[in-house]
């Protein structure tokens, strides 16, 4: 099958893993041309330079819900701006091999990572969640640009993730099963988190039953030894990378109710 093997998406140039279900007149060529702010795909770099000049858009097409110094995260409904949302999954599947959604996408919120400067709000990633869940999921899929990884923005989204469902009075958790590079940000999220909540912690913790609805009220008690200097050299390793964080009081948003 022919694969495009490059997207040139604003400045970067970024090889792709995997193959999407581009158009076939698309998907004949070796490369193509993405508007960073739109997601609309082009054939030739002199198309993409003629739409950067009639693009009205600078960030995404949705309302501006965080923002903290040069990052601004931006929610976006799947109904009502539904051919971007198709782009970035069809951009998505390029980088996800498990990716299946592709153009089904009015069921979906979608959380978009950008790094702002004088020009607009550039894509980094996102990660997109069902507006009702019944498990409570708070996340379905997420994706970080390769030339955007190792810089702590899967972490940051996880965490905005969760920030999300204590707004709405959640626990929340991410749809089963994670892809491989999923499973190995929320690992890497939860030990960090729950190394802050151990250290940081005055009294004694309580770990809930992972069997609640057993009704067991003879439920034992357990003892963990936590060796502080370990979970300490972990978080300073961790904070010495200078990895953005989420500042709760940023966030200005009010939970999607569903309209029957």
């Amino acid at each position: 099958l022919p694969q495009i093997k490059k997207i040139v998406l604003g400045h970067y140039e970024i090889d792709t893993w995997y193959l999407a279900p581009y158009p076939e007149e698309y998907s004949s060529f070796d490369c193509i041309y993405m508007c960073e702010f739109c997601l609309k795909y082009m054939k030739s770099a002199y198309m993409a330079h003629r739409h950067r000049f009639k693009c009205s858009l600078r960030h995404p097409p949705g309302d501006e819900i965080y923002r903290d110094r040069h990052l601004s995260i931006f929610e976006v409904d799947g109904r009502k701006n539904k051919v971007y949302c198709q782009n970035l999954c069809l951009l998505a599947k390029m980088f996800l091999d498990h990716k299946t959604l592709y153009y089904d996408v009015e069921p979906f919120l979608f959380y978009i990572l950008t790094e702002v400067d004088d020009e607009g709000c550039h894509f980094v990633g996102y990660f997109s969640k069902e507006k009702h869940s019944s498990l409570e999921y708070n996340l379905s899929c997420i994706l970080i640009l390769p030339v955007h990884q190792r810089k702590g923005y899967g972490n940051l989204l996880i965490e905005f993730s969760y920030l999300l469902s204590r707004k709405e009075g959640k626990l929340g958790s991410p749809e089963k099963p994670l892809s491989d590079l999923g499973l190995l940000s929320y690992r890497t999220y939860w030990r960090t988190a729950v190394y802050r909540e151990l250290l940081q912690a005055t009294d004694t913790l309580a770990i809930s039953d992972a069997d609640n609805d057993t009704d067991n009220r003879d439920s034992p008690e357990y003892t963990i030894a936590i060796n502080e200097p370990v979970l300490q050299a972990h978080l300073d390793k961790v904070d010495s990378k200078g990895y953005p964080t989420i500042i709760t009081e940023n966030l200005r948003w009010t939970p999607f109710i569903m309209k029957r």
